[in-house]
């Protein structure tokens, strides 16, 4: 009982955030999840923490994390008229129209965040991008499906945070690994 009052206040808090200052409070807890994720890829990889990676993953998810997802969900929220099957049509469009979008943004910048130049930042996201892309629609449609059609809108992007938290474990993971076969083939 002791545990459940300050949880009830947190949640009472955040979801007054939430509705206050919706970009904010989505751009602050994207940065936590993202910090979260990276630090645990890490952690699982036997790595020791790296504070640049770090930095990287919370900036961009405090910059790009919670506002473009916000952004366009809300677009999408307002240009799909309320029809029968307006979650599936959204459920499309993210995947064809965000998750490209963002698989690419996430790839440059955070190789900028990381102290790359634009070429290098270039170069990783030729590299990877395709790849990551694939992944992202094999693994990551059936939580965005259910995101879209049983999690309230002004919930989605906190529901997308918790799905992108194991995202970043994966993408933290293959960067890394693009990384080490870079240094291992010079």
């Amino acid at each position: 009982m002791a545990l459940s009052r300050p949880i009830y206040n947190f949640l009472g808090f955040y979801f007054e955030q939430l509705f206050n200052h919706p970009v904010r409070t989505k751009s602050i807890t994207s940065s936590i999840v993202a910090t979260s994720g990276t630090i645990v890829s890490q952690i699982l990889s036997g790595q020791n923490i790296n504070p640049r990676t770090v930095f990287a993953y919370s900036l961009f998810g405090l910059i790009f994390g919670g506002s473009v997802p916000h952004y366009f969900y809300s677009f999408f929220n307002n240009v799909v008229p309320d029809v029968q099957y307006k979650a599936l049509i959204e459920f499309f469009m993210e995947r064809t129209l965000f998750a490209p979008v963002f698989v690419g943004l996430s790839l440059y910048f955070l190789s900028i965040f990381e102290g790359k130049s634009p070429e290098q930042a270039q170069k990783i996201l030729k590299q990877l991008y395709l790849n990551v892309l694939v992944t992202n629609w094999r693994y990551l449609s059936l939580p965005v499906f259910v995101n879209f059609n049983f999690v309230p809108p002004m919930l989605r992007v906190f529901v997308a945070n918790i799905i992108g938290f194991f995202w970043i474990i994966y993408l933290a993971d293959k960067r890394r690994r693009a990384a080490a076969k870079k240094e291992n083939t010079k």
